[in-house]
């Protein structure tokens, strides 16, 4: 799994012309599923996102975390995260989990999300044609691969 994490003051789904979902102050996570994924990717990456330090503390400093805090998350499928790139300038997404595969696991992100921080995540739409838009704060963006946890 691969996940573009953004530190947002806010952030919000459109689909078709119609908000899906939206947050204020928090992470907004970008979801690559790929065809070698399982439920282990997901307790790990659940764990390192609900607890990375990136919100700051009272004097300035990049030291708390979702946990710490109680800001929101909005999660977003998306698949073009797995891209290769290696030939030409065409991405290939053959590393991608196809849906049968990537949408259980998908929401299972999203569930065990929810458990770990104790609240309610908001999301996209699975497959849909989404509008995502953000207020990114810093900027922070982080990037995580469940294959690449050293």
């Amino acid at each position: 799994m691969r996940v573009v994490v953004q530190r947002v003051r806010h952030a919000s789904v459109v689909i078709d012309g119609k908000e899906k979902s939206s947050i204020k102050s928090g992470l907004l996570v970008l979801l690559g599923v790929g065809n070698d994924d399982d439920e282990t990717d997901i307790d790990w990456l659940v764990k390192k996102v609900a607890n990375l330090r990136v919100f700051d503390d009272e004097a300035g400093v990049m030291n708390k975390s979702l946990l710490d805090t109680g800001n929101d998350v909005m999660i977003v499928s998306q698949f073009t995260l797995m891209a290769s790139y290696r030939k030409g300038n065409r991405p290939s997404y053959i590393h991608a989990a196809p849906p049968e595969k990537s949408i259980p696991l998908y929401e299972n992100f999203c569930k065990k999300m929810s458990d770990e921080i104790g609240k309610k995540v908001a999301t996209g739409e699975f497959g849909a044609d989404m509008k995502v838009t953000l207020l990114n704060d810093g900027p922070v963006t982080i990037c995580m691969d469940t294959k690449n946890k050293e």
